[in-house]
C-alpha cells in the first residue's frame, strides 16, 4: 500500500485514517459518518482517501 502520508492541497496527515476506513467500509458504515468520526471534514482530504488506488500487488507480480 502507498498512499500519500499528506493531503496534496492542505497538508493534514491522512495516512493513518486509510486503514480504518477501509476496514470500516468493509463493516458497511456510511463513508461520511467514518470521516465525521475520524475527524477528516476538509473535502481535499476525503478526495485523497477516497480516491487512492492500491496497485502495490499488481506492480508487484512484474520482476525487474
Amino acid at each position: 500500500m502507498i498512499i500519500p502520508v499528506r493531503c496534496f492541497s492542505c497538508g493534514k496527515p491522512i495516512a493513518g485514517h486509510y486503514e480504518e476506513m477501509k476496514s470500516r467500509m468493509k463493516k458497511g458504515e456510511k463513508l461520511d459518518e467514518i470521516f465525521q468520526h475520524m475527524g477528516i471534514t476538509r473535502y481535499c482530504c476525503r478526495r485523497m482517501l477516497l480516491a487512492h488506488v492500491d496497485v502495490m500487488d499488481d506492480v508487484l507480480k512484474y520482476n525487474a
